[in-house]
């Protein structure tokens, strides 16, 4: 079976540095939330909230971004929810 590469238009996702207000208006994060890299977008890709532990945010990339990464842990200040209403523009 051939492996599918979801690509999303990561360009559309606004930067929003680490510790701007915005990012720090969103400081809890439910499982299964979309959620992206606030400073640059397009290294992480869009990924799932798995878990937060100890005040880290475990998200699940999926080797969407730049970088390929698949999982990692973040403070919530460096991640961005992406409202249900622009999904279906990704």
């Amino acid at each position: 079976m051939k492996n599918v590469d979801i690509t999303y238009r990561l360009e559309l996702l606004q930067t929003v540095p680490a510790f701007h207000r915005r990012a720090r208006l969103t400081r809890e994060f439910d499982e299964g939330e979309l959620v992206y890299y606030g400073p640059h977008p397009a290294y992480y890709g869009i990924g799932e909230v798995k878990n937060m532990s100890d005040g880290f945010v475990a998200v699940d990339f999926r080797g969407t971004g730049e970088f390929g990464v698949h999982e990692d842990m973040f403070r919530p200040e460096y991640l961005i929810l992406i409202p249900s209403s622009t999904r279906s523009l990704l």
